[in-house]
């Protein structure tokens, strides 16, 4: 178990500190934030029975560790009274200004809103706080606070909340943390998170530790005291100092099980970190490390000369000492060393040390990009996905043709880096090239690769649907999805009445057009719906999930109209009861039907499907990304689309094998043929037709007709396919463009 940093605080250790402190505080506005707030809590207790002032008196002493200024302090003490007590931000501004009631509101949480699950209240209140923090990252800062303390104080909560808080903060918090570059909150926050999350893991780790802990500081005592006798032969600005650390127990859980490495692989679990004066000297002390101990190959780091997102530098390599161990050695300058244990908090702790604000401006973007991704998103929950995948722990540093550097998330590919250049660059991007070579559109990059985007003409093209499974970072997924919402939306708004109707006849709740507009615009109001259209695009999109919206919409319903208001006579539907027929397919209602497959689009076992009525000629099953059954959504037809009948695969269906139309883009090149051939003769997927045509712009199409028996068979071919060097894409041929990359 870890050791719970669970000290009581009080106002009498704030003001201890504030006296000792270098710098100016207002310890008369200090104090009366306390007593305010303790006239605000008092009666009120936490969790552990204790009275509920110690929690803000604890926020506001990790604030001041952080070195914040005296509003920060005070918003800290009164964080919670305006959610908690009768107090109002009215009161606050009265008594202690404008500054301290914006920095409350902002950490304030959003009244709770009955529409919305317990996930998406955390994620409105996450952008909240993201929209407030971009007008003063001070707002951020309280919050981080807010959370550590909590998290420390976690274990007085039930299990389920214990879990439920420590992912969050694992997922959202500590991410934030992390870019912000305030190392030892982030640290804290992931040994805390992780405990609770996987326990075992951390016990095992914890006892991996224990048991070699004397061993452990005496080697690292022992690196200290030789490097200081090397540092003797050295002329230094000011006499360096050197510290001696072990990983946390978070990154050390990374490092052994996310990458599959033994406890004794991992190289940087112990380190010595030498802090000196000038730049120079860091390189100094570098040259002079290696003289004394054996580089490991391909584990030198230069975060001076090509920094960190969130700023932070340092020169980082591990060696090995004559015993054989490994270590890591750290190499920075006091300013770097300041910047990396409090990132952006620096700015007020060491104000006349780091000037201006243009660094903590450029390091701030991340925030407009995070709110940018949202605004095109209908899920508040989105918002935590692209926390977690865009502020990853590690970023990589991608080079453009012109020099320019541009750091992602790990395994990026060349989608996301064409995205992150400009909108339209990613929609209309044919090809990559990674140091002057072509590469496939799922090319992962790596740090220090020059990256040329291959674009085309055509102002109208747009990106493949199936770059949603490439892609790694929010932002370029939000950017495609978004392409697609716009120019499809008659289709979706189409698709989506249809799903609201058929859904609306199955639970037997017949609601007119007006009370559906009621309903979303009163009761459900999703995010970015103005409308009901809005709302109908959104379902049929995929944005909204209809099946987690049905339960709450009948609840809706029959809170409005289905008891205080007759409801509105509609025709009773027969009561259709499934029939399967000795295709495999159940048809909705419908037996003794001869059934047949479309040659169209050639559906196979485990898509989905839907049966389109003929007269006299029973039901032709299609896929629902057909290209005829899209158009005829499209056009929304009532007639047309009266013919199109609910269909789906017996569970104990037969397999049965069909042919099936696939399309290979590539670029063209001796042997390429013989390549794609092998692939599909080593998947032992019978070939039909084979032609080969070369387009204008110099690539290739391959189009074939293979045999195959269901969905994951040919998935598992156009991904083999997709690994061939040279192919762009392989896509199934025959449906709207949604073929498997």
């Amino acid at each position: 178990m870890p050791e719970f940093h669970d000290e009581i605080y009080t106002i009498d250790m704030i003001v201890g500190k504030i006296l000792s402190d270098d710098r100016q505080y207002d310890i008369s506005k200090v104090v009366s934030a306390y007593e305010f707030a303790n006239e605000c809590h008092k009666g009120q207790v936490r969790s552990s029975g204790q009275p509920y002032i110690i929690h803000p008196v604890s926020v506001a002493y990790i604030v001041l560790e952080l070195g914040m200024d005296t509003d920060t302090l005070c918003a800290a003490l009164l964080h919670d009274v305006v959610e908690d007590t009768a107090a109002t931000l009215d009161d606050l501004k009265k008594r202690f200004g404008q500054d301290v009631a914006l920095l409350v509101d902002g950490v304030t949480k959003l009244a709770k809103v009955p529409t919305f699950t317990k996930e998406q209240m955390a994620a409105e209140n996450v952008m909240k706080i993201l929209l407030a923090m971009s007008q003063d990252i001070r707002v951020m800062i309280i919050k981080l606070a807010d959370r550590l303390h909590n998290m420390r104080t976690l274990q007085y909560r039930n299990a389920q909340q214990q879990h439920r808080t420590a992912l969050e903060t694992m997922n959202v918090y500590a991410p934030i943390a992390r870019r912000l570059g305030i190392t030892s909150v982030q640290e804290e926050l992931e040994d805390l998170s992780f405990f609770y999350l996987d326990p075992f893991a951390y016990s095992e780790i914890e006892k991996l530790l224990d048991n070699r802990k004397e061993e452990r500081e005496a080697f690292i005592e022992q690196i200290k005291e030789r490097i200081a006798q090397r540092f003797q032969t050295l002329d230094f600005v000011a006499p360096p100092q050197i510290d001696g650390r072990v990983k946390s127990i978070y990154g050390i859980y990374k490092k052994a099980y996310i990458n599959h490495k033994s406890f004794d692989e991992i190289y940087d679990k112990y380190a010595v970190r030498v802090i000196v004066t000038t730049v120079t000297e860091c390189y100094s002390v570098l040259g002079l490390v290696h003289d004394m101990f054996r580089p490991i190959p391909n584990r030198f780091k230069d975060y001076i000369a090509n920094p960190k997102p969130n700023g932070y530098q340092s020169l980082h390599t591990s060696v090995l000492g004559k015993e054989g161990i490994p270590f890591e050695v750290q190499i920075r300058t006091w300013e770097m060393h300041a910047n990396a244990e409090y990132g952006i908090a620096a700015h007020w702790k060491y104000k006349e040390r780091i000037q201006g604000k243009t660094g903590m401006d450029s390091r701030m973007a991340w925030i407009r990009q995070v709110l940018e991704t949202q605004q095109g998103s209908d899920d508040p929950e989105e918002l935590v996905n692209t926390i977690k995948n865009d502020l990853a722990p590690e970023d990589i540093v991608v080079m453009t043709p012109k020099g320019d550097s541009v750091s992602l998330p790990v395994g990026s590919t060349v989608i996301d880096f064409a995205y992150h250049i400009h909108t339209d660059v990613g929609h209309r991007m044919t090809g990559a090239k990674v140091d002057g070579r072509i590469v496939q559109l799922s090319y992962t990059l790596n740090t220090g690769e020059v990256c040329e985007i291959i674009t085309s003409r055509d102002p109208n093209k747009g990106p493949n649907r199936n770059w949603l499974d490439i892609v790694k970072t929010n932002e370029a997924r939000a950017k495609i999805r978004a392409w697609f919402k716009h120019e499809r939306r008659p289709e979706n708004i189409a698709a989506g009445r249809a799903a609201i109707e058929h859904e609306c006849r199955r639970m037997r709740m017949p609601m007119t057009a007006e009370q559906l507009q009621v309903i979303v615009t009163e009761d459900l109001r999703p995010a970015n719906c103005a409308t009901v259209e809005d709302f109908f695009a959104a379902i049929g999109y995929g944005g909204l999930s209809l099946t987690k919206l049905l339960p709450r919409m009948r609840e809706c319903w029959l809170k409005r109209y289905g008891t205080a208001a007759e409801p509105v006579p509609v025709k009773p539907e027969p009561v259709r009861t499934p029939q399967k027929s000795s295709s495999g397919v159940i048809l909705d209602g419908l037996a003794n039907l001869e059934v047949k497959l479309a040659r169209c689009c050639s559906p196979l076992q485990g898509e989905e499907i839907v049966g389109f009525a003929t007269q006299g000629h029973g039901v032709t099953i299609h896929t629902k990304e057909c290209k005829k059954y899209r158009e005829v959504i499209a056009r929304n037809d009532p007639a047309e689309m009266s013919r199109w009948i609910p269909a789906q695969w017996a569970s104990n269906a037969p397999q049965t094998d069909m042919q099936v139309k696939i399309e290979v883009l590539c670029i063209n090149r001796m042997g390429l043929l013989g390549d794609i051939t092998t692939v599909i003769n080593e998947a032992h997927v019978p070939v039909s037709n084979f032609n080969f045509h070369l387009l204008k712009n110099g690539n290739a199409l391959l189009e074939a007709t293979v045999t195959v028996g269901s969905r994951e068979v040919l998935n598992s071919l156009l991904q083999r396919l997709c690994t061939v060097r040279d192919v762009i894409s392989a896509d199934r041929a025959g449906v709207s463009g949604e073929g498997k990359k």
